[in-house]
């Protein structure tokens, strides 16, 4: 049975709280947070101890999950490691590239588990849909919200567009060649809305906006690849997948003649996944695995590495907005 603790119960933290405190193959041992007001406030909720001290806590646990500010990643991932503790830390992994390198190093000097979140892996959404996707040549994706104070701190390529960073990375199996990206301030001093154009050595494209100061709120993903069109709607919760039908080839003569005596089902078959359907959310299947991952001595979906690889290529697209003259402040 693993024993585990929350660091940070504050919007995300509580949550992990909760549903940690569910999982089978865990034993919630506490919680610490700095404002013990808070943490007596969602201790009580849920009926968890509450540690007084990070130490305490360290000393009580065989793993944490830490939802703390992103500024304070590092200390306290570092000092969890230190102690000899698998941990799990929220999205980005650290506020600087040089300090996620340091701590999958240190993970895997002291053969510990290190897990980032970044749950859009585990969205009912993405599982539905992953198996289907076949080397993708094309991918667009636009994460778009209204204005919310919460992560305003860091621009949006860290703090929305990193999602689908992620997630590109891992549908594609192939090597960044390029990065050209634009992004413009307007409601904070740092990006508020930004693009990137990601160039793969096996020639796929990923074209990726995020705004945070939108007046609607969109989240998908469209991929194009060889025989199929997959779409992804994380607001929806659906996926939409076209496939040429296998009729195809007997219609295409008629198309050429200029002939309309065709069923359109002839040309593409459509299928439609409800992904509201799951047993459990997203945060649970996360949770879930990285429990899983440490009680079988098994590589975390989204290891440290998986983590700092996007971490870079945010980085990067921050570098390059930073290069773009074209780039205004309104």
């Amino acid at each position: 049975m693993l024993k585990v603790g929350v660091i940070g119960v504050g919007h995300l933290g509580r949550h992990h709280a909760r549903v940690l405190n569910q999982i089978e193959g865990c034993q919630m041992m506490g919680i610490y947070d700095q404002n013990l007001e808070r943490a007596h406030e969602i201790g009580a909720q849920h009926n968890i101890p509450v540690f007084d001290t990070l130490e305490a806590l360290l000393d009580a646990v065989d793993a944490v999950d830490i939802a703390v500010t992103t500024t304070y990643h590092y200390d306290i991932a570092k000092a969890a490691l230190d102690a000899g503790k698998h941990i799990f830390v929220e999205k980005p992994i650290t506020s600087e590239l040089v300090q996620a390198e340091e701590l999958v190093a240190l993970a895997e000097k002291r053969k510990l588990k290190l897990q980032v979140g970044h749950i859009e892996r585990f969205n009912p959404v993405v599982l539905d849909a992953f198996d289907q996707i076949k080397d993708p040549m094309f991918i667009e994706s636009h994460r778009l919200a209204p204005f919310n104070p919460r992560g305003s701190d860091v621009p949006v390529v860290l703090d929305l567009m990193i999602h689908d960073i992620d997630l590109i990375l891992s549908f594609v199996k192939s090597k960044i060649v390029d990065i050209r990206a634009s992004g413009v301030s307007i409601l904070t001093k740092s990006i508020d809305i930004a693009n990137a154009r990601l160039e793969f050595e096996n020639g796929a494209i990923a074209n990726v906006t995020s705004s945070r100061v939108s007046q609607k709120q969109e989240r998908k993903i469209r991929l194009f690849q060889k025989n199929a069109y997959i779409s992804m709607d994380f607001k929806e919760k659906n996926v939409k997948i076209l496939k040429k039908s296998p009729k195809l080839i007997k219609v295409l003569p008629k198309i050429m003649a200029g002939k309309t005596d065709f069923n359109p089902e002839d040309l593409v078959n459509i299928q439609d996944i409800d992904s509201n359907d799951h047993p459990k959310d997203a945060l649970t299947y996360e949770l879930e695995s990285f429990v899983n991952a440490v009680n079988k001595n098994k590589t975390p979906i989204v290891d440290g590495k998986a983590g700092t690889r996007a971490l870079r290529i945010a980085f990067e697209i921050m570098n390059r907005i930073k290069e773009n003259p074209q780039n205004l402040k309104i």
